[in-house]
Order: C-alpha cells, then structure tokens, then sequence
C-alpha cells in the first residue's frame, strides 16, 4: 500500500512539477488480478483500484490490514463506495451479488467482512475504483445504477462547463456515515469542470479521470486561491485534494470525472467560492 502524508500549503508552493505529482497524483491503479491502493492521511482516505481478469479479487489482497489499519478487516471500521469503469462485472459483499454494469456504482456499508469483485468476461474485464473513509455506523449496501442516481444539469456551452452532476452516494439519495460520491459528465464542446472553482474546509476530496479520448489530457488545478499549481491528468488517474485546495480541471476535450469527498460535514453548500479574477 501506498502511503500519502500530509502536506502543508505553505511547502507546496515551492515543489517541483515531480514532488507535486509524487505527493498528489495516482497513476497505474489498474493492474491485472490486483488491488492497488493508496491510503491518504488527509482524512485517512483509501483509494483502491481493481482490475479482476482471470481471478475473483477480494478487497484486502495484498494489504496487511493490521498493519495498516488496527482492524481484523478492512472494513470494520470502513465504508466505501464502487464504480465499474470497465466492462460487466460483479461485486459480493457478505454473500450478497451485485452486478456492475459501466458507470453503475455500489456502496459498502461498515462492517462488512467479505468483499471480492469478478469479471464476467476476461477480454472485457470489469475496472472498479473504490474510495473508502472511515465510518462510525452502520448504514445500508445498496446499488445505484445511472438511472437511478440524482441528476444535476448546470454550466452552459458559452462558458465551456455545460455538464451534468450524477449524485450516487449523496445524503439525497442514501444514508452514509461520511463518504460522499458521484460521476460528473461534461457535454462535447466543453471542457471546464468545477468552475468557479472554491476549496471546502472541512472535506477532502478525490477526483478520477476517465473518459478521456486518446491523445488528450486534463489539466487538474489545485493549491491556494493565490498559488494555483496543476497537474496533467491521463485516462484513469485519479488525484487528491487536501481541504485547504481547490481542485477544478480544464481537458483538452470533453471527459467525465468521479468525485468522492470524506470529511466532517456533508452539507454541499459549506464551501468558500473563489472569484474567478481573483485566481493566482
């Protein structure tokens, strides 16, 4: 496992375009029959890629969880969320199946003991990325396709942000104890996410890019209001964003990317809007 500490905003403004990747930027997650994860400090945040071929994968292969965690299974004292980026696939959690379509999500209540995830075909195998926080009750695993989650059109065309927000894990949708997630499309001809951009104190947040036509890129923004810095983003790789950061993204086409928040509230509206002139 992969292990992130925490940095401080007043060091980073001086990193260098390898140290800003090596400390934010998560790349390869998706290795054939394995699970990669990266386990963050801010807000203890793990972010899992699986990529299940020939194999049934459970949640905890290759992770010491004692180690890394003080618990006798991941997720004892853990929820998480799942979305399939790939082809058909399914999860099973505690003898229960759920089958992943593309873009379907599911999520994993705390104190589950028993997770793996299969791919019903191995030329088109599944692509599951699951973010899990930390979590203090029990809630209810459910299943959320496309269809089902909470739809939010906003920006427009002559701005370059005309997009739809999919609320999957989301307090209007279902309980959870902290973890927040949801799937962001942006519209052909438009590229800018999350703009105006604004930091959320009291959250952190991840982001996945996929979706991403070949030969293009997302440039991800992040740092201060004042001290803007940004990372080039490839198909897949995922980022993170410490509270006191924004996070807003501008592709060299249109993509659609995962956001997942953990923190100490999720009241949508506690957030500190930037002025768009104002950026540095």
């Amino acid at each position: 496992m992969d292990i992130r500490y925490s940095a401080n905003q007043r060091d980073v403004k001086r990193y260098t375009t390898e140290e800003l990747r090596n400390e934010f930027l998560i790349e390869n997650l998706y290795q054939p029959d394995q699970v990669t994860a990266v386990y963050s400090h801010v807000d203890r945040m793990v972010v899992l890629g699986i990529l299940p071929v020939n194999k049934t994968v459970p949640i905890d292969q290759g992770i010491d969880v004692w180690a890394n965690f003080g618990t006798h299974y991941f997720l004892e004292r853990r929820e998480a969320g799942v979305f399939n980026l790939g082809g058909p696939g399914v999860i099973e959690a505690d003898g229960a199946q759920y089958e992943l379509g593309f873009e379907d999500c599911l999520y994993i209540t705390k104190e589950t003991k028993s997770v793996t995830f299969t791919s019903k075909d191995s030329q088109n195998p599944a692509r599951f990325y699951l973010v899990s926080a930390p979590a203090h009750k029990v809630c209810k695993t459910t299943f959320i396709s496309m269809k089902d989650a909470n739809k939010r059109p906003c920006g427009a065309a002559e701005t370059s942000n005309k997009r739809v927000i999919n609320q999957f894990i989301h307090p209007d949708v279902l309980e959870t104890c902290q973890l927040s997630m949801g799937l962001t499309q942006l519209e052909p001809g438009s590229v800018w996410n999350s703009m105006p951009a604004h930091t959320h104190e009291r959250r952190m947040e991840v982001y996945t890019y996929f979706n991403i036509p070949e030969g293009n890129v997302v440039f991800h923004m992040m740092g201060q209001p004042q001290e803007t810095r940004h990372l080039v983003m490839q198909n897949f790789d995922a980022v993170i964003s410490p509270s006191w950061s924004l996070h807003c993204g501008c592709g060299t086409s249109n993509y659609t990317f995962i956001w997942a928040m953990g923190g100490e509230n999720q009241a949508f509206d506690d957030m500190d809007n930037i002025n768009i002139p104002d950026m540095r």
